[in-house]
């Protein structure tokens, strides 16, 4: 029986990072004797104020109890085999308590987003001087193993450790069933996210309005994840996302839609939204960024579209072809169930975790 320290800032089945970075591979490994234990510092009720703004005597409340919750974890390092954290333990700007630990054992540092540049939640945005993503190189450096989600971000990460090793985000696609669409007299595109990558969505806009002066009543529009979007336009009223109701809402969509800016910040997304449209046989049109343009080969397994003339081209293409985006859907499951899937990875997840603790 080997022991590992899970150190992250969320509740499990919290967090799309969390769950799909690392949360969905434990039941494989306790298989293989390994016992996990979670140390993560917002509660649901702290979640609920830490990410709003204000609030401060609050959010130093929730600091103060997780400095001591973390000087905890670092007094009791050596009762584990292992420790894992995810994108940071901590959320101020010090590494302090990561280097502790990873001085009495060995940890996996794991992440899936270019967060060496500096990004503050809308909610905290006053209190923007008290992160440091510098610290990143600090996370990777301490580590005696680096799991990066893409290419990008393993070249980043090698910049200060050689131990880095690319691990994509994957799904379980035991859990997330291909979903089987009759043809309909109307055409959800749809996206899901999250308030604070809604302004992503918006690149689509100009794209979609075409559609609708084009199709009319034929085609509709859904956005998941941020209830507060609204665009009178398109018809749209954003609905909360949900881990109950997550599969049910997305069975909705006949075509997925990740749109992305071009620049630094998204070359480290690991192109989750389109893997998961994937997952359930749902047609993805992906911006060709980063690791999208390595998920996606054009025309096969989904489409990649740039320019709003392409983005036009592309939907309209599936808006009117029934069986086309029920075959670029069954090639784009077929991609995830062999390169982006629990299962397919889990082996190699294990082996690793083995190499530190055997």
């Amino acid at each position: 029986m080997r022991n590992v320290l899970i150190l992250c800032l969320h509740r499990p089945n919290r967090s799309p990072s969390q769950r799909y970075r690392f949360e969905e591979y434990l039941p494989y490994l306790e298989q293989h004797g390994y016992v996990f234990e979670f140390s993560y510092l917002l509660n649901e009720q702290d979640d609920r104020i830490f990410y709003q703004p204000g609030h401060y005597f609050q959010k130093f409340c929730i600091v103060a109890k997780s400095t001591w919750k973390r000087l905890l974890n670092v007094f009791r390092a050596r009762r584990y085999d292992l420790a894992f954290v995810q994108r940071e333990a901590y959320m101020l700007g010090t590494s302090f308590f990561e280097r502790a630990i990873a001085a009495r054992i060995p940890l996996i540092y794991d992440f899936d987003d270019a967060i060496w540049m500096p990004v503050v939640s809308e909610g905290n945005k006053k209190l923007a001087f008290l992160k440091n993503a510098a610290k990143t190189a600090e996370l990777v450096r301490c580590a005696a193993l680096v799991f990066a989600g893409n290419a990008y971000l393993a070249a980043y990460a090698k910049q200060y450790n050689p131990n880095v090793v690319i691990i994509p985000t994957t799904l379980d696609t035991v859990k997330h069933k291909l979903v089987n669409k009759s043809p309909t007299e109307r055409v959800c595109i749809g996206w899901s996210g999250s308030f604070s990558t809604v302004p992503h969505f918006e690149l689509a806009i100009p794209a979609l309005e075409i559609l609708q002066k084009q199709y009319g009543e034929k085609v509709y529009f859904k956005v998941i994840g941020d209830s507060r979007y609204v665009n009178n336009q398109l018809g749209i009223q954003g609905i909360a996302w949900s881990a109950e109701r997550e599969l049910e809402e997305l069975a909705e969509i006949d075509i997925g839609i990740m749109p992305l800016p071009d620049d630094e910040w998204s070359k480290g997304k690991c192109g989750f939204k389109g893997l998961l449209y994937m997952s359930l046989g749902i047609p993805a049109v992906l911006s060709p960024v980063g690791v999208n343009t390595t998920i996606i080969t054009h025309g096969e397994n989904g489409f990649l579209a740039g320019s709003t003339g392409e983005w036009v081209d592309v939907l309209s293409m599936l808006v009117e072809n029934a069986s086309l985006r029920k075959s670029i859907g069954l090639q784009g499951r077929k991609t995830v169930e062999e390169k982006y899937s629990v299962e397919a990875w889990q082996a190699k997840y294990l082996a690793l975790f083995e190499g530190l603790t055997n």
